[in-house]
């Protein structure tokens, strides 16, 4: 028994808060001397100094508990990566050489899980632990069909592993159908991971089998995930039959002309997408003007998944960050992997974004990393941002010893580091 039960053996949790030089709610502006206040796993109050700008209901007396100064430091949501390959983490440096086309760093990755000394369930555990260390607190996983759900289990975090499918040609449709739905059948979902689908990407699902991924989607009310407008190649690709995409399927002996016919293009798939319960656009560096006007007519239930520093080891055109969220369309932040990436820190992809769009306002990109994850993954109601009655997971940033007009400089105009994460409601000591 704890010191906590034998004190308090029948009354709810002692209320804690901790104080920062700035808290960042997301969905109301920065607090100067701010607390957040936690009672067991959730927020209670969020507000500067002893006045709380919002706080338990009326009649609700928990018991005063202590405060933990943390100094010069700016308390922020834990952060969402929408989209990873933890399978890769392990890797010190990403694969190929920056700006090299993207199907030869495909056959890089093929290279590396057949001949390399690929061990994923070791760089699973790896990744986890750098995310958290790095403030994440809530993943989106793209699996294999052989991935292991135990490091999951075990971690603090909560992750919604989405299996990978593979299938572009019509003989794999039943096959690769049926792994689906025992995937779902068979998933034993804890409080840390649930189950997603992931049709992999237009040049390797047949768009039947998308087709029958976004409608099992549906039924089961689980999200999906497809890579889509990635790359020059995959829109030469769905455009008209030809490029390197295609001789990969040939030497693959799973080229399929019927699946391409001439004139597609990714607008086609987000029309399967768009029948599914909930689904994420990964990458989308491709996008034309109605695709991304599709998108933002649908943002309650699609979003896209922008992974900066992956979309610049490849020298893609200019990313649609504007467009889309002039659009209206729900965009969140992924590290995709240390395969195209130098680590998995949620925090350098918003600070690279800042860097890279300046128009882009400090308060959409940290949205980007935090409630508009929450909400890609259809977790907006418990995660994403400090309000009572959302979970207490907690980034702290340590901040520079200065002063500064618009406090989100202090955020992202720093390299400092994260320097501690919260776990609905406790501290990872796990660092």
């Amino acid at each position: 028994m704890t010191d906590t039960e034998r004190q308090n053996p029948t009354d709810e949790p002692e209320l804690h808060a901790l104080k920062a030089r700035y808290v960042f709610p997301v969905t109301s502006e920065p607090i100067l001397d701010g607390l957040v206040t936690i009672q067991g796993r959730t927020i209670v109050a969020v507000g500067g100094g002893h006045r709380a700008k919002h706080g338990p209901p009326a009649g609700h007396r928990p018991k005063v508990g202590r405060v933990d100064d943390l100094g010069n430091v700016a308390i922020v949501p834990g952060l969402v990566n929408a989209h990873t390959h933890l399978e890769f983490s392990d890797l010190a440096e990403p694969l190929g050489k920056p700006g090299m086309r993207f199907t030869a760093w495909i056959r890089e990755v093929v290279r590396f899980r057949e001949f390399g000394p690929h061990r994923p369930r070791h760089a699973v555990k790896i990744g986890l632990k750098e995310s958290l260390a790095c403030g994440t607190t809530t993943l989106g996983e793209i699996a294999q069909p052989n991935w292991q759900a135990d490091p999951f289990v075990s971690s603090p975090l909560e992750t919604t592993v989405f299996l990978e499918l593979i299938g572009p040609t019509f003989d794999w449709l039943l096959q690769t159908r049926e792994r689906a739905e025992e995937y779902l059948r068979s998933a034993s979902p804890s409080g840390s991971w649930r189950p997603g689908l992931s049709p992999h990407a237009p040049y390797s699902v047949h768009p039947l089998l998308l087709e029958a991924v976004a409608s099992l989607s549906a039924v089961q009310r689980v999200p999906i995930a497809m890579h889509l407008a990635e790359s020059r190649e995959e829109l030469q690709l769905l455009s008209s039959g030809t490029g390197p995409f295609r001789e990969i399927l040939e030497n693959m002996r799973c080229w399929d002309p019927v699946a391409f016919p001439r004139g597609g293009r990714p607008l086609d798939c987000l029309e399967a997408l768009a029948n599914a319960h909930r689904a994420l656009v990964i990458h989308g560096n491709y996008l034309d003007d109605e695709e991304i006007a599709f998108l933002g007519n649908r943002a309650d239930r699609m979003a896209v998944v922008y992974c900066p520093r992956t979309h610049a080891f490849f020298a893609h055109n200019d990313y649609p960050l504007t467009k889309l969220l002039s659009s209206g369309a729900t965009v969140a932040l992924g590290t995709d992997s240390r395969a195209s990436s130098p680590d998995l820190s949620v925090l350098a992809e918003m600070r690279f974004v800042a860097r890279k769009h300046p128009t882009i306002g400090p308060e959409t990109v940290l949205r980007l990393g935090t409630i508009n994850g929450a909400r890609a993954l259809g977790r907006d109601h418990r995660l994403g941002s400090l309000e009572p009655g959302k979970y207490a997971d907690l980034a702290v940033v340590a901040l520079p010893d200065r002063e500064a007009a618009n406090p989100y400089e202090l955020l992202f105009d720093s390299n400092l580091p994260v320097v501690a994460t919260w776990y609905r409601g406790k501290r990872n000591a796990d660092r």
